[in-house]
């Protein structure tokens, strides 16, 4: 595989087209956390959605990681699933990582891709599974609608 600009802007455009899945399972994922913690979580937006997904490839270093993750879950599939399902859950795991940013939010990104996992059964291999869970969980990780990423953290020194 060879990554040039033309392929990073081929792949940013299938992960902006991916839109009506990703917000969809997005919000499925949110939904589940938000019963799981007791906790009202706001819901997404096709349109705050393709804005991220702007922000994360106008970052060029970030963006041409993105884009060799998606393109290598895109065509990845393994026969029979089980023996490669490894591959596929440690490069999703890495691409929800990438997207979300750094720590804290890319562990917890990489935490919620396996609950977004449980939630999709994609068409095109168990590469492209993988993929729209990895796409749920970084950008619902980058995205508004926790309360507790939308208030000044209570550990921050100065904010006593």
């Amino acid at each position: 595989m060879e990554l040039t600009p033309a392929r990073v802007r081929d792949e940013y455009d299938w992960v902006h087209g991916r839109a009506p899945t990703t917000v969809t399972l997005i919000d499925d994922t949110r939904t589940r956390l938000a019963d799981a913690f007791g906790v009202e979580v706001g819901s997404v937006t096709v349109e705050a959605y393709r804005d991220e997904v702007d922000a994360v490839f106008a970052d060029g270093d970030r963006a041409v990681n993105v884009a060799a993750y998606v393109a290598i879950l895109r065509d990845l599939d393994v026969e029979g699933d089980y023996p490669g399902f490894v591959v596929d859950e440690v490069l999703g795991r890495e691409l929800a990582g990438t997207i979300a940013g750094g720590e804290p939010l890319g562990l917890l990104a990489q935490a919620t891709f396996h609950i977004a996992d449980v939630l999709i059964h994609s068409d095109g291999g168990a590469g492209v599974d993988d993929l729209d869970a990895a796409l749920a969980a970084g950008f619902q990780t980058r995205l508004p609608g926790w309360a507790w990423t939308e208030r000044d953290s209570p550990f921050a020194v100065g904010n006593d």
